[in-house]
């Protein structure tokens, strides 16, 4: 008897899941439906990729959003597979609001670092780490 309960709300659950795969409701600021959504043109696009393995590519579209990036590659150490790749670029987008913002990014050997006018910005170090840190690199201990 416990088999046949255990393999009925197998069966059960499996029948959920195939109707509908998703089980989460994704929510929005938006509420559009489908038939009310308007596609947006893409006014400029732009591929470009070298031999040596350096890139660019931009693309602006007609709601505000524009995004340029580059890149290359980079050796990273003394052996030929030391390699990296350096990216640059920007993006921005227009806010509900009408406001455009704009954030320039790096992607390079010391990670990805963003800065935009909008974005928080972490408060200075104080006096006596900088101290700290400035005593061990002359120590030769950092």
């Amino acid at each position: 008897m416990k088999l046949l309960i255990v393999v009925a709300l197998f069966a059960a659950a499996s029948a959920n899941v195939l109707q509908n795969p998703w089980p989460f409701t994704v929510v929005t600021r938006d509420t559009k439906t489908d038939a009310e959504v308007k596609p947006v043109a893409i006014l400029r696009s732009t591929n470009d990729l070298k031999e040596d393995g350096s890139w660019k590519h931009s693309f602006a579209s007609e709601d505000g959003i524009q995004v340029e990036a580059s890149g290359f590659q980079k050796r990273l150490g003394p052996k030929p597979e030391d390699v990296g790749a350096v990216s640059r670029g920007s993006y921005s987008y227009v806010t509900p609001e009408g406001v455009v913002l704009t954030v320039n990014w790096t992607a390079d050997e010391n990670g990805f670092q963003a800065k935009g006018d909008h974005l928080p910005v972490a408060p200075p170090m104080p006096e006596h780490v900088v101290k700290m840190l400035a005593d061990l690199r002359a120590a030769g201990r950092l």
